[in-house]
């Protein structure tokens, strides 16, 4: 019997490289792999315009779906985009924030509310900062460039939140660098980081206060997950084993070769004592698959969103992913 065909995007990552390059292959399954580097063309893509058996898909869409009782797609818990956030939070130096508080107030940009990376941080101010939401005056936007990122419309969340959308003719770096918002929160650094002078970052020595948080909540913060639509799904179910399994395999494999010490295989100068520390603090597997070792973190989210108007519930982890025994 022929494998069943199926296609994946993901991003291109050393996680998902031995798969794109078919070094691990899923049993029964002859899997197409498709590399885009930007999620939200990704996303689009997957969701709007049906393309793609399994794809990266992010995590809080996948949380908005099974609270809303929209079953389009099932839910993998193998995480291709992790990233701590505190770095990711980013100010005008002449707006009078040195603390978190001084973000009470403010106006602060963000390329979509319901983007996984901006619950997250919104997510810390309130609950490790106490940062009132609330009193916050939020404008939405594409970060690099005037307009919006994607086609979202604006939010209508359970919450009371005050937010508007950019000037067509402005993108929230040019609005940062030029003190039209206060701060900028989201997936990535403005281009005016490093190269402006008034705009830095509200924890310079982000590194030490992401790895106490790690150290005091157990939480490396997850960006996305993996979905296959649901009706491929349920006609082979068999299938999400396999996926898991080789999501797995592809992801050993890449550690092996990061750990190779005869010559780096990335252009990190201090790679290996990184190593040291991720045996330190990650017990040898800073990316860990599967439910359990990721339930701290799959918990906080589902909260952060429940707080934040984004769910009327929030949602148990185990309706997320589809069972691995069947």
């Amino acid at each position: 019997m022929a494998d069943l065909k199926l296609t994946l995007a993901c991003g291109p990552y050393d996680r998902t490289e031995a798969l794109e390059r078919k070094l691990v292959r899923p049993d029964g399954i002859d899997l197409e792999v498709v590399t885009i580097q930007s999620p939200r063309t990704l996303f689009d893509r997957f969701i709007y315009d049906g393309e793609f058996d399994v794809a990266e898909y992010g995590i809080s869409t996948l949380i908005e779906d099974i609270a809303a009782g929209d079953d389009r797609f099932v839910g993998l818990p193998v995480f291709p985009s992790k990233a701590f956030r505190h770095g990711f939070i980013f100010v005008n130096r002449g707006s009078g924030i040195d603390t978190p508080g001084d973000l009470e107030g403010k106006t602060i940009g963000t390329p979509l509310w319901v983007q996984t990376a901006a619950i997250w941080i919104r997510g810390h101010l309130q609950h490790d900062y106490g940062v009132d939401l609330g009193s916050v005056r939020w404008v939405q936007g594409a970060v690099e460039q005037a307009g919006a990122h994607g086609n979202p419309p604006l939010p209508t969340p359970l919450t009371p939140i005050h937010i508007v959308k950019a000037p067509p003719d402005r993108s929230l770096n040019d609005m940062l660098a030029a003190g039209e918002i206060d701060a900028l929160i989201g997936s990535r650094a403005p281009e005016a980081m490093g190269r402006n002078p008034a705009v830095g970052r509200l924890f310079p020595d982000y590194r030490a206060v992401e790895r106490a948080y790690f150290q005091k909540t157990g939480i490396h913060p997850i960006m996305h997950c993996v979905a296959i639509r649901r009706s491929v799904y349920e006609a082979n179910p068999w299938i999400a084993r396999s996926l898991y399994d080789t999501f797995g395999a592809a992801k050993d494999w890449a550690l092996d070769l990061m750990r190779f010490s005869g010559a780096q295989r990335y252009m990190l100068p201090w790679l290996f004592p990184d190593l040291d520390e991720i045996d330190a603090l990650f017990g040898g597997d800073p990316w860990p698959y599967g439910v359990e070792a990721n339930r701290p973190t799959l918990t906080a989210l589902t909260r952060y969103m429940a707080e934040q108007g984004m769910i009327a519930r929030e949602v148990r982890i185990e309706e997320l992913f589809v069972p691995l025994d069947a």
